[in-house]
Parts: structure tokens; sequence; C-alpha cells
């Protein structure tokens, strides 16, 4: 399976400078680059061959660059063809998506289409946030929000740009739209290769990495029954690979107020779901509100299971299976996250309730 990283961005956030960077280290890989230019828009194209048929151009390090109008699965397509024949060698596929585009049907290209889903594995999105416009965008444009709502994993760029405390107020807002993503700061494109690559954002495993500042200011609403986000939390931990610790011991953060349409939530409970009230609730959620929906995965304690269950989605596409056994010193629990649009979190919410065994 050929892993294939989507990198996604507003125009501006540095997408280019990252891919450059990537393309012009010496790390040994061949790495097949897609641009994927659909719509309308030209916009991205500093280093595009400006050509309307595609273009497949083989770089001095060995990398491959593909310009691709229109259907990306034939692009796929025909790399994988190219490879399988010898006449292309490449290790991995990085998609640069256009600085306007959702990047959810990118992704679900992996999911529906089987002849895809048998030779590429979709390993990761990674969204890059402009520090200084970060705000106005968000606040401008719904799809930089689906942007970070479908991210695995977010570099915020041009950090040197803005203060700390505006950093931090943008880190609080990202964390809301997406709990599960890891949130880095990174300059010039200078981000680790192994901060981009095999990431397994889209694997079926037994870990749902959640923000804990995120599950400390949940479970401090649910506590008051107060949504002022002015609460000092003490973090002795900062192992979470933010890029930057800025909270040590206590403190205290007035946040902007945004009201973002995307916005997150998670649902935890110790009780076993009833795995056939759970199938049927979860399938009539993904027929109202699968286009809305943007991410969701969950780590599931069944009733009569002695395993863990996972599943995770795009959209309407869902998967689930059996993970490792649950270990005796280990306490039985559901974990889920939802990102989407506008989502219903009290019905979604009563709805998992009314699951339970």
């Amino acid at each position: 399976m050929i892993p294939v990283t989507i990198l996604t961005g507003f125009l501006g956030s540095g997408k280019t400078t990252l891919l450059k960077r990537i393309l012009n280290e010496k790390h040994g890989m061949k790495i097949a680059v897609i641009e994927n230019e659909f719509g309308e828009e030209n916009i991205d194209n500093e280093i595009l061959v400006q050509d309307s048929a595609e273009q497949i151009v083989q770089m001095s390090n060995g990398c491959i660059c593909c310009t691709i109008r229109g259907d990306l699965a034939r692009a796929l397509g025909d790399l994988a063809a190219k490879k399988q024949s010898g006449e292309l060698q490449f290790d991995r596929v990085v998609i640069e998506t256009t600085g306007l585009a959702n990047p959810g049907p990118v992704a679900q290209t992996f999911f529906i289409d089987s002849e895809i889903a048998d030779e590429f594995l979709l390993d990761a999105i990674i969204t890059l946030v402009d520090a200084k416009h970060a705000d106005n965008q968000l606040d401008e444009h719904e799809v930089v929000q689906r942007q970070v709502g479908f991210a695995d994993r977010l570099f915020v760029t041009k950090s040197d740009l803005v203060d700390e405390a505006a950093l931090s107020d943008l880190r609080h807002r990202l964390v809301h739209m997406n709990p599960k993503a890891t949130i880095k700061v990174v300059n010039f494109g200078e981000a680790d290769i192994k901060e981009i690559f095999d990431l397994r954002g889209f694997n079926l495993n037994a870990k749902l990495e959640i923000d804990p500042d995120f599950l400390a200011e949940d479970e401090h609403d649910h506590a008051h029954h107060a949504h002022d986000h002015g609460h000092d939390h003490d973090h002795e931990h900062c192992d979470h690979d933010h890029g930057h610790c800025e909270h040590e011991g206590h403190h205290n953060h007035r946040h902007a107020h945004h009201d973002d349409k995307i916005k997150s939530f998670v649902y935890r409970n110790d009780r076993p779901f009833d795995a056939n009230k759970l199938e049927d609730f979860l399938g009539g959620i993904l027929q109202i509100y699968g286009e809305r929906l943007l991410r969701y995965k969950g780590v599931l304690y069944m009733k009569g299971v002695d395993r863990k269950v996972v599943f995770q989605g795009v959209h309407q596409m869902m998967g689930s299976d059996l993970a490792a056994k649950w270990l005796p010193i280990e306490k039985k629990t559901n974990k889920m996250v939802f990102i989407g649009v506008d989502l219903p979190q009290d019905l979604i919410t009563d709805g998992l309730d009314a699951c339970l065994a």
C-alpha cells in the first residue's frame, strides 16, 4: 500500500514552502506530488507547470511532480499503473490541494473508489494555519474551518508575526474546532519529516488522542454549567507535543469568543453499548447528518465483547473493527469525538445514551 498525505491550508498559509522543503530535503524517499488544481481558479501556480494536460516531471532528487486538473482518482490510478510497470518509482504520495479546496472530497476518494483503496492508504491530512491571518480567515471562510476540522495535524505558520497571547488564543480556538489534531508551530516549513509522514491518522486503532486541555475544559464546563473559558487550569503535563508550552502552572486566559460553525464535542460514558442499538443509531445519524460530519472517531466498550471496538469516518463513510482486548487493569469506557458543521450535540449525546446497555 502506498501511503498518501493530504496537504491543505488557505491561500498563503505556507503549503508551497513546506512542500518545497519536503521535496528538497535529503530523506532518501521518492515522493510523488499531486498538485490537485480542481475548480476554476488557478491560484497556487508558483511551482506548477502551466499546461492544461497532466504533466509528470521527474525532479533531480527522484521526486515526481504531477499537475492534476480534474479527476484525482484517475491520476492516482495512472500513478499506480506506472509504478507497477516500473515506469515510475516512488514510495509515497503527497496531494497538495488548492487554498480554496475543501479536503473532504479528496479524502473520500480513498474510501469510495475500491481500486484506489486497494493501492493507496490515506495516512493523514495536514492543515497549515497562518497565525497572522487565521482569525479573519476562519471568520470569513467556512472552507478554512473545514480544513481545520478534517486535520490530523495542524501546523501553525508565521507565528513570528504575532505575540504569545494571540498564538495562545488561536490554539484555543483550533482545539475547540478539532481536539484530536496535534498542533505544532512551524517556521518557514521547518517541520521534521517524522511529523509529516506515517502519522496513521486514518488507521483504525485503539488510540484516540484528544487534546487534554479540551477534556479538562469540557469537565469544568459540565461541572459548573458555565462556558466562560476564563478558568485556571493546572498544566503539570506538557508532554503532548504542541510545539510550545506556554502554560506553566496556573494562569488565567480570557479567550475571544468566536462562533465557529465547525465545532467538536467528545462523548464519554463508562457503561457498555448495545451493539444493535448503536449500529442503528449511528446509521441514522450518518444518513441525516453525514454531509455535516467531517471526521468522527471512537474507541467503544460493547456489551458481551471482550475487545475494544474502534470506528472512524469521513462524512457518510464509516469503518469499524475489533482492536486489542481490554486489559484487566484498564477501565472499560466509551470515548468518541465528533467534528462537524452545526452538529446537534444534545440530540447525538441523548441518542448515544439511549444505546447504552
